[in-house]
């Protein structure tokens, strides 16, 4: 990897983990490089479709469309902790329970190496209930509503009043960041909705996210510490981050 592209993939990570960032402060990131050289950087990088240039900057794809970013892009990225984090979730899954799978990338993860017992399985996302169909003895419910083609899931008001008919004992959840003030966030107010009717009909509600997703923040607030129980990550996660868990008793794998 040359000098470029190596500069270029570090201008797309500041973006997409800020949602927004202005040219001065890309400048400050760079102060060795030219603003020529930076303009041209960002051009390419918006013809790549990896970040949204604006007047003065640029924005993560995922605040511009709405969504929590494309699929096809996030299920490649930290591969090795989001199957780490996958091999952890699985321990926790008991048989003969009821479960709601979220849509996402991680969770695409788990739906890979899920146990062939006997489950009621609940998903959103196209991309798990693919995955899980390679399974015979578990019952696969994908829910009805709306496509969201970027995350390929399902979502909107018909997939949230199926969920809220079913009592689950675990909610697998994906989330797009946290920060301290917003919580854990997502890019999309109907999909927050419905992840929130996941947690309300959940025993037990598990956050699945890998460390970079801390210090995030997106649209929509999904829920905050005090609503989940079980953290599972890469075992990166920062410190004051750990404690803020620790005071709200929540278990960190």
């Amino acid at each position: 990897m040359d000098a470029m592209e190596m500069r270029r993939n570090a201008i797309a990570e500041l973006v997409n983990k800020h949602g927004t960032v202005s040219f001065s402060q890309i400048k400050e990131q760079f102060p060795n490089v030219s603003e020529m050289t930076l303009r041209t950087d960002l051009k390419a990088l918006d013809a790549a479709k990896e970040i949204v240039r604006i007047h003065g900057g640029a924005k993560s794809v995922q605040l511009v469309i709405g969504t929590d970013d494309y699929l096809t892009r996030r299920s490649v990225r930290n591969i090795q902790a989001k199957q780490e984090i996958a091999k952890k979730a699985k321990q926790l899954i008991l048989p003969d329970t009821a479960i709601f799978l979220d849509s996402g990338s991680t969770t695409t993860e788990l739906a890979r190496i899920f146990p062939d017992q006997s489950n009621l399985i609940y998903t959103t996302g196209l991309s798990c209930a693919t995955e899980l169909a390679n399974l015979t003895k578990p019952v696969i419910m994908l829910t009805g509503g709306q496509l969201n083609r970027y995350s390929i899931s399902m979502y909107g008001i018909s997939a949230i009043r199926e969920l809220e008919q079913v009592n689950f004992h675990q909610t697998f959840l994906g989330v797009t960041g946290y920060s301290m003030k917003a919580g854990f966030t997502c890019g999309n107010s109907e999909e927050a909705m419905l992840k929130r009717t996941a947690i309300a009909q959940a025993e037990q509600v598990i956050v699945l996210m890998d460390s970079s997703k801390t210090d995030v923040k997106s649209t929509y607030t999904i829920c905050g510490l005090s609503d989940v129980d079980v953290i599972i990550s890469d075992g990166k996660l920062p410190e004051d981050f750990l404690l803020e868990c620790e005071k709200h008793h929540i278990v960190v794998y």
